[in-house]
């Protein structure tokens, strides 16, 4: 049984206690956060736990095997370390880290240690997003030509990131988990509209080195809440709408063609193919709940999991990238011309 802590027991923290309390592999030892008032809700919803205002009392417990850290992103650096130092394998909110430099360190300081180091790119475990990534592998969709990406809402606004840093790093991580290759260039344009807060309108876009195309618009003053994933490929297309209560994915067996006339070659002729749309059963598991399994599962076996230190990296560089991209009213900001991805990076069994 793998003990596990908790660091952060505001917005997110009570969801990774409760998931990790429900593993069959984990066992919760210990929360910790600056709230008296959220400590005393978590003892009172789960008896016997420990509780603490200090970090490293729960990070030095001996039978504290994990820690999941759920704080701001600042926090991040200091306290995974904290963990890592003392031998734990760690689970970090996400984003992984504030810049590329410190995820770096992170992934060093876990690799050095051999530990495990985990993002909470929580997406990347719905059954939404694996059923599209089966649906890419196996051929069915054709070669990808665009992926499109809305996700608004009101609030909730965050003191210490701009919105990209918020609600774009979601769209970021299955983007880098379902398309082949790595983003060359980034544009990005956004504004603030309260005071004291950085960006809260964004749209970004990522350019590949061939045809493919990415584009992300995220949103805290929106007056409803769309969370919409549009995936073109050439045979098939994909509508993915987190928000729809079923049939969440919707694959649509519709495209254009170009043929060249019959009088002329340089006359042109656009056909349209309108076929049956369907969709998917999907796994309705929980997806923070399929996520905690693969933590506890890569603590056991020494497995890298999906969403890995250099996943949280890939991700926070077009992060860094799109905020630089702001600053300069849109003009692209090229990546670093080396590959992250490897083979190495395990993935779920459907």
């Amino acid at each position: 049984m793998i003990g596990v802590g908790v660091i952060g027991y505001g917005y997110w923290g009570p969801n990774l206690v409760r998931n990790f309390a429900d593993s069959p592999d984990c066992k919760v030892v210990g929360v910790c956060d600056r709230s008296p008032r959220r400590l005393q809700l978590a003892a009172r919803r789960y008896p016997g736990l420990f509780t603490t205002l200090q970090p490293n009392e729960l990070i030095e417990r001996t039978d504290v095997d994990a820690i999941a850290i759920a704080t701001p992103v600042n926090s991040h650096l200091g306290l995974a370390q904290m963990v890592l130092a003392a031998g734990k394998h760690v689970l970090i909110e996400k984003p992984l880290a504030s810049s590329s430099a410190e995820a770096e360190a992170l992934i060093e300081e876990a690799e050095r240690r051999s530990r495990v180091l985990m993002v909470d790119h929580t997406f990347l475990y719905t059954g939404a997003v694996r059923k599209i990534k089966q649906l890419l592998d196996s051929g069915e969709l054709g070669t990808c030509c665009y992926y499109d990406s809305v996700r608004v809402n009101l609030g909730l606004f965050q003191p210490d990131v701009n919105v990209i840093w918020d609600l774009a790093v979601h769209d970021l991580a299955i983007m880098d988990y379902l398309l082949p290759g790595e983003a060359s260039a980034v544009s990005a344009t956004g504004m603030g509209h309260l005071a004291g807060c950085s960006q809260s309108i964004a749209y970004m876009t990522c350019f590949f080195n061939d045809s493919l195309i990415a584009h992300v618009h995220v949103n805290w003053l929106s007056p409803m809440k769309i969370r919409r994933t549009l995936l073109g490929g050439n045979r098939k297309m994909v509508v993915y709408d987190d928000v729809e209560p079923s049939e969440k994915v919707k694959i649509y067996d519709r495209g254009v063609s170009v043929a060249a006339g019959p009088d002329s070659i340089y006359q042109q002729l656009i056909e349209y193919r309108m076929g049956d749309m369907y969709a998917p059963q999907l796994d309705t598991r929980e997806a923070l709940s399929v996520e905690v399994a693969e933590f506890a599962r890569c603590i056991q076996s020494g497995d890298k999991p999906l969403s890995d230190g250099l996943t949280g990296l890939r991700v926070i560089r077009l992060l860094e990238a799109a905020t630089q991209s702001m600053l300069q009213r849109g003009n692209p900001v090229e990546l670093p011309n080396r590959s992250l991805k490897n083979d190495s990076l395990s993935g779920l069994a459907n």
